[in-house]
């Protein structure tokens, strides 16, 4: 597929479920943690997640918000390698029940028990400023 759009993008990362999430941590070092998107992910390029706010991730988004995203599809058909999606953005800390609610799928529900409600739960939603993948010998960036 060559010269894939957002919209074909967003198809892929939406099937891949999870990926890497970058910071930069204290002293310039970079911490990544797999993250599930939940199927969430919008054509113009926005990604959300969920996570404590005891975690390290939400401190270090505090600290500097710009972050990465990794995403490494299933193996291709007849050994064609996966697709593989590099995002650079910008992360926004959000606390907000009414904006969780607007993205919550039943299966968070295994990580925050108590849905929307689960004490001290943050929405993390990055938005995309540069999008790199390689899809077998095809290859692009997108700026959303």
């Amino acid at each position: 597929m060559a010269g894939m759009t957002l919209e074909q993008l967003s198809e892929k990362i939406r099937d891949i479920d999870f990926g890497m999430l970058s910071t930069r941590t204290d002293g310039d070092a970079v911490a990544s943690r797999p993250m599930s998107n939940n199927g969430e992910v919008d054509y113009d390029g926005d990604s959300y997640f969920f996570c404590h706010e005891s975690t390290r991730m939400v401190s270090d988004i505090a600290g500097d918000p710009h972050v990465g995203l990794t995403f490494t599809g299933k193996k291709g058909l007849l050994g064609k390698p996966p697709i593989f999606i590099a995002i650079v953005g910008t992360a926004e800390l959000i606390r907000d029940k009414a904006r969780f609610a607007e993205h919550w799928v039943e299966d968070l529900e295994r990580w925050f028990k108590q849905g929307i409600d689960t004490p001290g739960l943050v929405m993390i939603k990055v938005t995309a400023e540069r999008i790199h993948y390689w899809d077998g010998e095809d290859e692009g960036e997108l700026i959303p």
